[in-house]
């Protein structure tokens, strides 16, 4: 007596949103049929339906990355370098999936078939200058999966060079402009012009009217759209896999090779911006100073344009601890 195969759906397997597959995927998920001797008829069926969800499967965008980890190793399902992976439990079995259990917490695992902007957390890799695998960290959904809204960038990028623009600019009034005040011919009798000073703004060397004095070109914005530009700042380079998390910024040396060869190791990066938790050792300082395309910054100091300058940034995770912890304070009315 043959026991009817039971079908389950990959959503209630595997957490996927295709079609049913009667199939295993990568010896991580259990198998859904029962073990019993099937027919000719049933194993042409069974191939059948796996040809179909295979091609289903295959049929995900290009975009969407399908990544899967197990304890201290972490795989991507497509070629690329990139240190930021979306996980996925490939997994139901009573140890809770390849993801621990005390990592992910109360945390949502991210399925491949989720776009960026959906609050959702994110799982990342550490690392060092070695390159040495240093664990998982849970990214805030809230802080670095936000979507990405380039009207609120560049208010806080405005916002932000107007603050630091001078506003030294000055002209010379009448009163203070350089020259004689006596009277340059009779009021009458010459049939010329009346003319009081010479230092008028007609005049060669004369006075400026209505030109730019000393002043400050900062405006406010609102708390609240300052905190929603860094959020989308990080959530840019988090989409674009430019965001790398260290487990500490410490160099044996303050010799400036040493940071050459170790951003060497790091692929399509330009300018990277390396940011700590709390003060900047002074032997980073040093190795850096003269690298027109690193910069360095302490948590406390990070900001939007900083981070757009900058094609990759790198945190430590106490800075990432601390950003998330600072998005988080209440906002003082």
């Amino acid at each position: 007596m043959q026991i009817a195969a039971p079908r389950y759906s990959w959503t209630q397997h595997c957490g996927f949103h295709t079609a049913t597959s009667p199939s295993t995927y990568s010896g991580h998920c259990t198998s859904i049929y029962a073990e019993v001797s099937p027919t000719i008829e049933e194993l042409i069926d069974r191939i059948k339906m796996w040809n179909l969800s295979r091609i289903t499967f295959n049929n995900l965008k290009q975009s969407r990355r399908l990544s899967y980890a197990i304890p201290s190793t972490v795989f991507s399902l497509q070629n690329g370098s990139s240190f930021m992976r979306r996980f996925c439990s490939l997994d139901s079995h009573e140890s809770g999936g390849l993801i621990p259990p005390e990592l992910l917490r109360n945390k949502t695992v991210l399925r491949p078939d989720s776009d960026i902007g959906k609050y959702a957390d994110l799982v990342t890799r550490v690392t060092n200058f070695h390159c040495e695998d240093k664990g998982l960290m849970v990214l805030a959904g809230d802080v670095f999966d936000v979507p990405i809204r380039k009207d609120i960038v560049q208010r806080v990028v405005r916002w932000q060079l107007a603050k630091r623009q001078q506003g030294t600019h000055s002209t010379k009034t009448i009163s203070e402009v350089s020259g004689t005040g006596r009277k340059a011919y009779p009021q009458k009798g010459t049939g010329r012009a009346r003319h009081g000073s010479l230092r008028a703004p007609q005049f060669r060397h004369g006075a400026t009217m209505h030109g730019p004095k000393p002043r400050s070109h900062a405006f406010k914005l609102q708390k609240k759209v300052r905190r929603l530009g860094l959020k989308i700042a990080l959530s840019a380079r988090t989409a674009e896999s430019k965001l790398i998390v260290f487990e500490d910024l410490e160099v044996p040396s303050h010799k400036t090779k040493n940071i050459v060869n170790y951003l060497a190791q790091l692929e399509n990066t330009r300018k990277v911006l390396l940011v700590d938790g709390g003060p900047i050792d002074d032997k980073l300082k040093l190795a850096t100073r003269n690298l027109q395309y690193v910069n360095v910054l302490p948590s406390i100091g990070l900001n939007v344009y900083s981070i757009l300058l900058h094609d990759t940034l790198v945190m430590t995770r106490d800075a990432v601890s601390r950003i998330v912890e600072r998005m988080h304070t209440p906002i003082n009315r």
